[in-house]
């Protein structure tokens, strides 16, 4: 029988729905186990924040957004004021030409220049954050991470890419299983290199417009995407694999962000947590929001940070409080063994989308 296992608390906000969307999807042919990390909640068609072991491929459980993920750079800057910082941050609007980078288009995968060195809407950002507190300093040394250091955190995904393969799916399967596993997984490793190219031209602008030299990433992670392990399809939607490896767990744009060392076993499908989650629906959160905060407020966080973003519904969408807490979120990792916090970092400017009137 199929297990549902859910690495909460019972401090944590865990929405029933989340829950139901972990059996119903425990009950698909084939399902092995889900479990349900503390960054749980429900999606379309299937629970964000969760990762799901099966002896079928359901690309649904993917979604539409393959190769989304979050990626860390240091940035190496002398000094750091965030209004200044902000002024300068390139329009990530606007795709790039390819030769910008010295990309052929045959160097980008499944040669999808649509909206290549954009991070897109929704919850992605590019934020230059500083690292607050340093909380496993061999694990940050290692890193080349101390406090004070300015770091770049991108999460993005394959912008349209993701989305074609999965609805060419389903105009055919609904949410069915695949029909052709290899082809799909080939045109998924596609986007999910896609995905990743697109975190390092993201970087690679922030960095040209700021004045700081570019670097490879020392954490990148996609948190969206279906692995072959052990005979079976391990299914990720909103989960980092958490395996030894290094990941970004994201707070808000008005609170810390926490890089952990993930050491998640089988009982939790080698994966951790990807961010805070939302607690609030964008619905919820708008209507909330608007009666709880002005523009600027959210514009100016008492981080102190400054939010780039024109778009003044995404505001009200994205604010913080719509978002679980990230401490709650790390506590439950902490105590099931799953990770060990490595550093906080706390935002500087965070770029959702462009502000052209207040340039």
């Amino acid at each position: 029988m199929p297990t549902v296992t859910v690495f909460a608390s019972d401090d944590s906000w865990i929405e029933s729905g989340a829950v139901t969307q972990c059996h119903q999807v425990a009950a698909l042919d084939g399902m092995l186990h889900v479990a349900g990390m503390p960054d749980l909640h429900p999606g379309k068609g299937a629970p964000i924040g969760a990762a799901m072991t099966s002896t079928v491929l359901y690309p649904h459980l993917v979604g539409s957004d393959i190769g989304c993920g979050i990626a860390v750079f240091p940035f190496p800057l002398k000094r750091a004021v965030p209004e200044r910082l902000a002024a300068r941050f390139p329009d990530l609007d606007v795709p790039i030409d390819p030769a910008w980078a010295d990309l052929g288009e045959d160097d980008v995968p499944a040669g999808h220049l649509e909206g290549l060195g954009t991070v897109g809407r929704g919850n992605h950002f590019a934020e230059l954050a500083r690292v607050k507190e340093v909380l496993d300093a061999g694990h940050a040394a290692r890193l080349g991470l101390a406090a004070g250091d300015l770091v770049l955190i991108v999460h993005s995904g394959s912008r349209g890419l993701g989305e074609r393969i999965l609805r060419e799916h389903t105009e055919v399967h609904g949410a069915g299983p695949a029909a052709d596993p290899a082809g799909y997984l080939a045109r998924h490793d596609a986007a999910v290199a896609w995905g990743a190219l697109n975190r390092r031209l993201i970087a690679a602008r922030v960095a040209d417009a700021l004045g700081a030299a570019p670097a490879e990433p020392i954490v990148d992670q996609c948190h969206n995407l279906v692995e072959v392990r052990d005979g079976a399809y391990l299914h990720r939607k909103g989960a980092a694999p958490g395996d030894g490896r290094d990941v970004l767990v994201a707070g808000t744009r008005g609170t810390a962000s926490y890089l952990v060392a993930a050491h998640a076993a089988a009982h939790a499908g080698h994966s951790v947590a990807h961010g805070a989650g939302r607690k609030m629906s964008r619905a919820d959160a708008l209507v909330r929001n608007r009666a709880k905060h002005t523009v600027e407020q959210l514009r100016r966080p008492p981080t102190g940070s400054v939010v780039v973003c024109g778009d003044r519904q995404l505001l009200f969408e994205e604010a913080p409080g719509a978002y679980k807490r990230i401490e709650q979120v790390i506590r439950d990792l902490v105590a099931h063994g799953l990770a060990t916090p490595v550093v906080s970092t706390v935002p500087v400017v965070t770029y959702k989308t462009a502000d052209k009137g207040r340039r």
